[in-house]
Protein backbone atom coordinates (compact mmCIF):
# COMPACT_ATOMS: atom_id res chain seq x y z
CA UNK A 1 0.00 0.00 0.00
CA UNK A 2 1.73 3.65 -0.76
CA UNK A 3 1.46 6.63 1.09
CA UNK A 4 -0.94 8.34 -0.64
CA UNK A 5 -3.38 5.06 -0.46
CA UNK A 6 -2.22 4.99 3.29
CA UNK A 7 -3.36 8.95 3.41
CA UNK A 8 -6.56 8.58 2.20
CA UNK A 9 -7.32 5.67 4.65
CA UNK A 10 -6.27 8.05 7.64
CA UNK A 11 -8.22 10.86 6.83
CA UNK A 12 -11.71 8.62 5.65
CA UNK A 13 -11.19 7.37 9.37
CA UNK A 14 -12.02 11.14 10.83
CA UNK A 15 -14.42 11.86 8.19
CA UNK A 16 -17.92 12.42 9.27
CA UNK A 17 -19.88 12.69 5.83
CA UNK A 18 -18.48 11.27 2.89
CA UNK A 19 -19.87 12.36 -0.52
CA UNK A 20 -18.53 10.28 -3.60
CA UNK A 21 -18.82 11.56 -7.21
CA UNK A 22 -18.58 9.09 -10.25
CA UNK A 23 -18.20 9.54 -13.59
CA UNK A 24 -17.58 7.06 -16.89
CA UNK A 25 -14.33 6.28 -16.00
CA UNK A 26 -16.30 3.28 -13.40
CA UNK A 27 -18.57 2.35 -15.93
CA UNK A 28 -15.73 1.67 -18.40
CA UNK A 29 -14.16 -0.93 -16.65
CA UNK A 30 -17.33 -2.52 -16.99
CA UNK A 31 -17.17 -2.30 -20.36
CA UNK A 32 -19.46 0.08 -21.15
CA UNK A 33 -17.72 2.88 -23.76
CA UNK A 34 -18.45 6.18 -23.32
CA UNK A 35 -20.66 6.89 -26.06
CA UNK A 36 -18.89 10.52 -27.09
CA UNK A 37 -16.11 10.73 -30.09
CA UNK A 38 -15.50 7.29 -32.06
CA UNK A 39 -17.12 5.55 -29.13
CA UNK A 40 -20.24 6.92 -29.71
CA UNK A 41 -20.13 6.68 -33.67
CA UNK A 42 -23.26 4.98 -34.45
CA UNK A 43 -24.60 4.76 -38.59
CA UNK A 44 -22.60 7.65 -39.25
CA UNK A 45 -24.18 10.26 -36.27
CA UNK A 46 -22.18 10.69 -33.17
CA UNK A 47 -23.94 11.01 -29.93
CA UNK A 48 -23.47 15.01 -30.03
CA UNK A 49 -26.29 14.64 -32.60
CA UNK A 50 -28.28 12.53 -31.32
CA UNK A 51 -29.16 13.03 -27.67
CA UNK A 52 -30.86 16.54 -28.14
CA UNK A 53 -34.04 17.52 -27.51
CA UNK A 54 -34.41 18.86 -31.42
CA UNK A 55 -33.31 15.36 -32.47
CA UNK A 56 -35.99 13.85 -30.73
CA UNK A 57 -38.67 16.46 -31.71
CA UNK A 58 -37.04 15.90 -35.92
CA UNK A 59 -36.43 12.10 -35.89
CA UNK A 60 -37.96 10.16 -32.56
CA UNK A 61 -37.47 6.49 -34.01
CA UNK A 62 -33.48 7.08 -34.97
CA UNK A 63 -33.20 8.39 -31.55
CA UNK A 64 -34.65 5.52 -30.20
CA UNK A 65 -33.11 3.38 -32.18
CA UNK A 66 -29.64 4.41 -30.85
CA UNK A 67 -31.00 4.57 -27.30
CA UNK A 68 -31.98 0.73 -28.27
CA UNK A 69 -28.64 -0.31 -29.15
CA UNK A 70 -26.87 1.63 -26.34
CA UNK A 71 -29.30 -0.53 -23.51
CA UNK A 72 -28.44 -3.67 -25.76
CA UNK A 73 -24.66 -2.75 -24.74
CA UNK A 74 -25.19 -1.65 -21.06
CA UNK A 75 -28.02 -4.39 -20.64
CA UNK A 76 -24.18 -7.08 -20.68
CA UNK A 77 -22.59 -5.16 -18.22
CA UNK A 78 -21.90 -6.06 -14.48
CA UNK A 79 -20.97 -3.51 -11.78
CA UNK A 80 -17.37 -4.11 -10.49
CA UNK A 81 -15.77 -4.01 -7.99
CA UNK A 82 -14.91 -0.15 -7.59
CA UNK A 83 -19.31 0.09 -7.55
CA UNK A 84 -19.17 -2.91 -5.09
CA UNK A 85 -16.49 -0.52 -2.90
CA UNK A 86 -19.09 2.54 -3.39
CA UNK A 87 -21.30 0.20 -2.03
CA UNK A 88 -20.02 -0.90 1.39
CA UNK A 89 -18.55 2.73 1.72
CA UNK A 90 -21.90 3.87 2.25
CA UNK A 91 -22.68 1.00 4.64
CA UNK A 92 -19.46 2.36 6.62
CA UNK A 93 -20.10 5.40 7.04
CA UNK A 94 -23.26 6.93 8.44
CA UNK A 95 -23.34 10.46 6.71
CA UNK A 96 -22.75 9.29 2.80
CA UNK A 97 -24.07 10.25 -0.43
CA UNK A 98 -23.30 9.54 -3.98
CA UNK A 99 -23.67 11.68 -6.87
CA UNK A 100 -23.33 9.64 -10.73
CA UNK A 101 -23.26 11.43 -13.68
CA UNK A 102 -23.18 7.64 -14.97
CA UNK A 103 -27.02 7.00 -16.82
CA UNK A 104 -26.35 3.16 -16.93
CA UNK A 105 -27.74 2.26 -13.56
CA UNK A 106 -25.17 -0.03 -12.55
CA UNK A 107 -24.97 1.74 -8.94
CA UNK A 108 -28.61 1.21 -8.46
CA UNK A 109 -27.89 -2.41 -9.15
CA UNK A 110 -25.30 -3.02 -5.78
CA UNK A 111 -28.46 -1.64 -3.77
CA UNK A 112 -27.18 1.83 -3.07
CA UNK A 113 -29.64 3.83 -1.52
CA UNK A 114 -28.33 7.52 -0.88
CA UNK A 115 -27.71 8.28 -4.67
CA UNK A 116 -28.26 10.83 -6.92
CA UNK A 117 -28.49 10.06 -10.73
CA UNK A 118 -27.99 14.00 -11.72
CA UNK A 119 -27.57 12.84 -15.28
CA UNK A 120 -31.05 10.66 -14.94
CA UNK A 121 -31.39 6.89 -16.45
CA UNK A 122 -31.48 4.97 -18.93
CA UNK A 123 -33.97 2.21 -18.01
CA UNK A 124 -36.50 4.88 -17.17
CA UNK A 125 -38.95 6.88 -19.49
CA UNK A 126 -40.27 10.11 -19.01
CA UNK A 127 -43.48 10.77 -20.85
CA UNK A 128 -43.69 14.24 -23.24
CA UNK A 129 -46.70 15.26 -22.52
CA UNK A 130 -46.80 15.33 -18.26
CA UNK A 131 -43.61 14.25 -17.50
CA UNK A 132 -44.67 11.50 -15.35
CA UNK A 133 -42.15 8.64 -15.37
CA UNK A 134 -41.46 5.16 -15.29
CA UNK A 135 -39.04 2.00 -15.74
CA UNK A 136 -39.00 0.43 -19.28
CA UNK A 137 -36.54 -2.21 -19.27
CA UNK A 138 -37.41 -3.62 -22.62
CA UNK A 139 -38.10 -1.70 -25.73
CA UNK A 140 -39.71 -3.86 -28.72
CA UNK A 141 -38.26 -2.69 -32.12
CA UNK A 142 -42.08 -2.42 -33.20
CA UNK A 143 -43.06 -0.12 -30.30
CA UNK A 144 -40.24 2.15 -31.49
CA UNK A 145 -40.59 5.29 -30.26
CA UNK A 146 -42.25 3.50 -27.43
CA UNK A 147 -45.71 5.55 -26.24
CA UNK A 148 -47.45 6.02 -22.73
CA UNK A 149 -50.26 4.97 -22.21
CA UNK A 150 -51.98 8.33 -23.00
CA UNK A 151 -50.82 8.11 -26.00
CA UNK A 152 -48.34 10.29 -26.06
CA UNK A 153 -44.12 9.70 -26.63
CA UNK A 154 -41.97 8.05 -24.58
CA UNK A 155 -38.62 9.71 -24.01
CA UNK A 156 -35.19 8.40 -21.83
CA UNK A 157 -35.29 10.05 -18.80
CA UNK A 158 -31.74 11.81 -19.32
CA UNK A 159 -30.37 15.24 -19.11
CA UNK A 160 -30.07 15.64 -23.27
CA UNK A 161 -27.53 18.06 -24.48
CA UNK A 162 -29.17 21.50 -24.33
CA UNK A 163 -31.17 20.83 -21.57
CA UNK A 164 -30.80 21.53 -17.69
CA UNK A 165 -30.62 19.23 -14.53
CA UNK A 166 -33.58 18.86 -12.69
CA UNK A 167 -34.17 21.43 -9.94
CA UNK A 168 -34.78 18.54 -7.69
CA UNK A 169 -31.45 16.88 -8.26
CA UNK A 170 -29.65 19.87 -8.77
CA UNK A 171 -30.47 21.32 -4.80
CA UNK A 172 -30.06 17.59 -3.68
CA UNK A 173 -26.41 17.72 -5.02
CA UNK A 174 -25.84 21.01 -3.76
CA UNK A 175 -26.97 19.93 -0.03
CA UNK A 176 -24.85 17.06 -0.30
CA UNK A 177 -21.82 18.84 -0.91
CA UNK A 178 -22.24 21.51 1.49
CA UNK A 179 -22.38 18.43 4.05
CA UNK A 180 -19.81 16.61 3.50
CA UNK A 181 -16.25 17.07 4.96
CA UNK A 182 -14.63 14.19 2.81
CA UNK A 183 -15.47 14.66 -1.20
CA UNK A 184 -14.06 11.61 -3.87
CA UNK A 185 -14.19 12.07 -7.34
CA UNK A 186 -13.77 8.81 -9.11
CA UNK A 187 -13.17 8.43 -13.41
CA UNK A 188 -14.26 11.95 -14.29
CA UNK A 189 -13.10 14.21 -16.80
CA UNK A 190 -13.91 17.35 -14.63
CA UNK A 191 -15.06 19.04 -17.18
CA UNK A 192 -18.83 19.10 -17.11
CA UNK A 193 -20.48 21.61 -15.09
CA UNK A 194 -22.38 21.82 -12.53
CA UNK A 195 -20.43 18.82 -11.10
CA UNK A 196 -17.04 19.86 -12.01
CA UNK A 197 -17.05 23.01 -9.81
CA UNK A 198 -17.76 21.04 -6.89
CA UNK A 199 -14.03 20.10 -6.16
CA UNK A 200 -12.71 23.46 -5.88
CA UNK A 201 -16.17 24.52 -3.78
CA UNK A 202 -15.49 21.80 -1.05
CA UNK A 203 -11.57 22.71 -0.83
CA UNK A 204 -12.87 26.12 -0.40
CA UNK A 205 -14.84 25.23 2.59
CA UNK A 206 -12.34 23.59 4.30
CA UNK A 207 -12.98 20.37 3.06
CA UNK A 208 -10.34 17.16 1.88
CA UNK A 209 -10.98 15.78 -2.08
CA UNK A 210 -9.64 12.44 -2.87
CA UNK A 211 -9.23 12.24 -6.69
CA UNK A 212 -9.27 8.71 -8.26
CA UNK A 213 -8.56 8.35 -12.16
CA UNK A 214 -6.33 7.03 -14.53
CA UNK A 215 -4.67 9.70 -15.24
CA UNK A 216 -4.48 13.43 -14.24
CA UNK A 217 -7.75 15.98 -14.60
CA UNK A 218 -8.70 19.24 -14.32
CA UNK A 219 -9.65 18.27 -10.47
CA UNK A 220 -5.95 17.12 -9.90
CA UNK A 221 -4.74 20.71 -8.99
CA UNK A 222 -7.68 20.81 -6.50
CA UNK A 223 -7.49 17.62 -4.84
CA UNK A 224 -5.25 16.83 -1.61
CA UNK A 225 -4.53 13.28 -3.00
CA UNK A 226 -4.81 11.73 -6.26
CA UNK A 227 -4.53 7.98 -6.85
CA UNK A 228 -4.37 7.08 -10.46
CA UNK A 229 -5.32 3.57 -11.29
CA UNK A 230 -7.80 1.63 -12.24
CA UNK A 231 -11.32 2.19 -9.37
CA UNK A 232 -11.90 -1.37 -9.74
CA UNK A 233 -8.61 -1.62 -7.93
CA UNK A 234 -8.35 1.76 -5.49
CA UNK A 235 -11.15 1.62 -4.31
CA UNK A 236 -11.89 -1.85 -2.74
CA UNK A 237 -7.98 -1.74 -1.40
CA UNK A 238 -9.47 1.86 0.42
CA UNK A 239 -12.53 -0.66 1.80
CA UNK A 240 -10.19 -3.15 2.79
CA UNK A 241 -7.71 -0.72 4.80
CA UNK A 242 -10.89 0.83 6.65
CA UNK A 243 -12.18 -2.34 7.97
CA UNK A 244 -9.01 -3.40 9.35
CA UNK A 245 -9.45 -0.31 11.30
Amino acid sequence: MNSDTKRTIERLRDTKSLLVITGAGISAESGIPTFRGNDGLWQNYRAEELATPWAFERDPVTVWKWYDWRRGIIGKAEPNPGHHAIKRLEEIFTGFFLITQNVDGLHGRTGIKNIIEIHGNLWRVRCSRDGRTMMLMDVPLRSIPPRCECGEMLRPDVVWFGESIPSDALQMSYNAMSLCDTLMVVGTSGVVYPVASFPETVKSNGGFVIEVNLEPTPITHVADVSLFGKSGDILPAIVEGLSAA
